[in-house]
């Protein structure tokens, strides 16, 4: 006689399967009731515990590692932050600060300065979305103003070169206003200023770069378009007057002489030392015109809208 599992004797002629095909009668009603039965058992067990500290079933609540000190926890991350230049590890000190301390005074200091140290560390995306955070749940805290400029900045910094897509340079400009709009007289705002006047030559500089593509491609009515855009929305970029070159180009070569001569006298009242103006005037002066400007012209219009005609 051979000897299955569990010390089973099985005759000659049968397989494990056919000797458990032989319960007894009922075998699978006794095996339901035992199931049941433990189960019932199980959670008598659980109830009887369920004041008692010690008992875990995966065990006992005292392997938990207990809570930090949280100036203990800040303060070894501004020691990662500063002495051992470790950014992300800072970050995860402060992040720890919150978790382990969500409702204090510490954990709200550890939220901007985890904005900081990943904005450090240039992962930006963390920073962002750390110093949002912090905006939401302190808003009219003295860092506030700080957590939005971080906001900017973080886009600032990830501004691509002109062939690329200009979604981060606008999000950029569009997150420095609101600290200069909000917070007009904080120390961030002076500098939220400079860096929108760069991101504005940048957006300038993308759509001279298209004007001059379709230029270049002959599509003069596409290449207006770009140009006006520089002219009307980025007059105080250093684009501005090359644009203003370009549309004389463009309109003379569509026989639109008056918007031709408006462009070149623009150029030459506002920026009568520019080398682009010198270009302009040769260019309308070999058509056998003079610069001149049409009070009715956009290019007149955008110029007196914000004072610079």
């Amino acid at each position: 006689m051979a000897v299955g599992l569990g010390g089973t004797h099985v005759g000659n002629g049968l397989d494990l399967m056919q000797v458990h095909s032989r319960r007894p009668p009922g075998s699978g009603r006794w095996g339901r009731f035992c199931a049941r039965l433990a189960i019932v058992l199980f959670a008598g067990l659980l109830l009887a515990n369920c004041g008692n500290d010690t008992f875990n079933l995966f065990g006992s609540k005292d392997d938990l590692p207990p809570d930090e000190p949280a100036d203990k926890l800040y303060n070894e991350g501004v020691f990662l932050l500063n002495e051992e230049k470790n950014y992300k590890g800072a970050a995860k000190k402060f992040e720890e600060v919150d978790r382990q301390h969500p409702y204090s005074e510490w954990a709200r200091k550890s939220l901007i300065m985890s904005a900081y140290a990943y904005y450090e560390g240039r992962a930006y995306d963390d920073s962002i979305s750390a110093a949002r955070r912090y905006i939401s749940l302190h808003p009219g805290s003295a860092e506030a103003p700080y957590a939005q400029y971080l906001i900017g900045s973080s886009y600032f910094d990830q501004i691509p070169d002109i062939t690329r897509d200009q979604g981060r340079t606008e999000r950029a400009i569009t997150a420095l206003e609101e600290v200069t709009r909000k917070y007009p007289n904080t120390e961030y705002a002076l500098s939220a200023k400079r860096k929108i006047e760069i991101g504005r030559d940048q957006l300038a500089a993308k759509e001279m770069e298209i004007g001059r593509v379709n230029q270049g491609k002959k599509n003069f009515t596409g290449a207006i378009n770009r140009f006006k855009i520089v002219v009307t929305q980025y007059q105080t970029t250093r684009h501005v007057e090359e644009a203003l070159l370009r549309l004389t180009e463009c309109y003379m070569a569509l026989g639109i002489v008056q918007e031709a001569q408006t462009a070149a006298a623009v150029l030459g009242h506002n920026f009568p030392d520019s080398p682009w103006y010198q270009d302009a005037y040769n260019l309308v002066k070999n058509g056998g015109l003079e610069p001149k400007e049409k009070d009715d012209s956009w290019i007149t219009k955008a110029f007196k809208k914000v004072g610079l005609g």
